[in-house]
């Protein structure tokens, strides 16, 4: 391949953006589906608990911090991956739904599948119900072993992500219809505490193992900060990357370069600059007019704007609008105002906050 012909192969290539397809629309006749935040529990999301790989992941992983330790223990089918995590998500994020309506909740959850792999941007072929079953059957059988120290005291814990699963009903053609989930003592606590963080929607059609679990630490330790960094041997233990550095460096950069072409990450930017990693707020990074002057919004606009775009994340709204007057190189002289005209041509279509 010339130098030519290679460069037309990765123009053509790069403007094909690197997420995944929207799978389904949103419907108003089962709006619950998608009217519940995105919840993910904030302990797993600190911690490498599921496996970043597409194939069965047999090995386990221990990790050390001080005189604590754990251990991550795959099952028949190996570990639970960052995909079946949706499950998870999709579990929290119905609880803290009935929570904040001040309804009851149990670790024993009854579900339709298909609102399931619907709400998780998932297959709904009987590919999807089979790839569901076996989630289950990983999450199931993955065990967290670990030594808790209470009082001066080491107790040893051992559970699995998720203690049972059960199909309560199928079709004539064999799909499950409703399944039974019991959550562990582990994740429920983490809904009783309030230990959770939402997630933007966009983060199910991240198709890249890696690039979710990197948008969970962003989340995680960037939170309402600018910026976080990271050192880069770190950043790949908590990831739970099984690369050589020199490969998970080539990996990130490659996510990095894919984002700044098509900006598919969702809420945080990365940037690499030796040995180290920063994550940035994507709706903060600063945003200049050709007067070079920042352009600072208030509380009040926000308030507005989240008014004018029911259901959008008015974060993500401002993120898109300092990218769009940047790429047109438009100077507002009334920003304030131009914004809110913004939230209200996005306020036309539904948004899922």
């Amino acid at each position: 391949m010339t130098e030519t012909s290679a460069a037309a192969y990765m123009a053509s290539n790069c403007s094909f953006a690197p997420t995944g397809p929207i799978r389904h629309e949103r419907d108003f006749f089962v709006c619950d589906v998608f009217d519940a935040a995105l919840k993910g529990d904030s302990a797993s999301m600190e911690h490498p608990i599921f496996s970043l790989s597409k194939k069965p992941d047999m090995k386990t992983r221990r990790y050390e911090n001080g005189a604590s330790w754990a251990e991550v223990r795959p099952g028949a089918k190996g570990l639970a991956t960052v995909f079946d995590r949706d499950i998870l998500i999709y579990c929290i994020s119905q609880l803290m739904a009935a929570v904040n309506d001040s309804r009851p909740v149990s670790r024993t959850l009854r579900l339709r599948a298909h609102d399931l792999l619907i709400a998780t941007n998932r297959d709904t072929s009987g590919r999807g119900y089979l790839q569901l079953r076996e989630a289950l059957e990983r999450l199931q059988g993955t065990q967290i072993a670990t030594n808790i120290i209470t009082g001066g005291k080491e107790t040893f814990d051992l559970f699995s992500l998720i203690d049972r699963a059960r199909i309560v009903r199928e079709s004539r053609e064999g799909r499950m219809q409703e399944i039974e989930i019991v959550l562990s003592d582990w994740v429920f606590q983490a809904v009783e505490a309030h230990e959770v963080l939402t997630l933007d929607r966009q983060y199910f059609q991240l198709a890249k193992p890696l690039e979710r679990r990197l948008y969970e630490l962003a989340r995680k330790h960037v939170g309402q900060q600018i910026s976080f960094k990271i050192g880069l041997e770190k950043l790949r233990a908590k990831c739970g990357a099984q690369s050589t550095l020199k490969e998970f460096r080539r990996l990130l950069q490659t996510i990095i370069d894919a984002d700044q072409l098509h900006d598919h990450m969702p809420g945080y930017g990365f940037m690499l600059d030796g040995d180290m990693v920063e994550m940035r707020t994507k709706s903060k990074l600063p945003s200049f007019t050709e007067r070079g002057v920042f352009i600072r919004l208030s509380e009040d606009t926000y308030a507005l704007g989240r008014n004018y775009a029911p259901g959008w994340d008015i974060h993500r709204i401002e993120a898109e609008w300092r990218a769009w007057i940047d790429r047109k190189k438009i100077s507002p002289l009334h920003a304030q105002a131009h914004f809110l005209a913004f939230c209200k041509r996005r306020g036309k279509y539904p948004g899922f906050s």
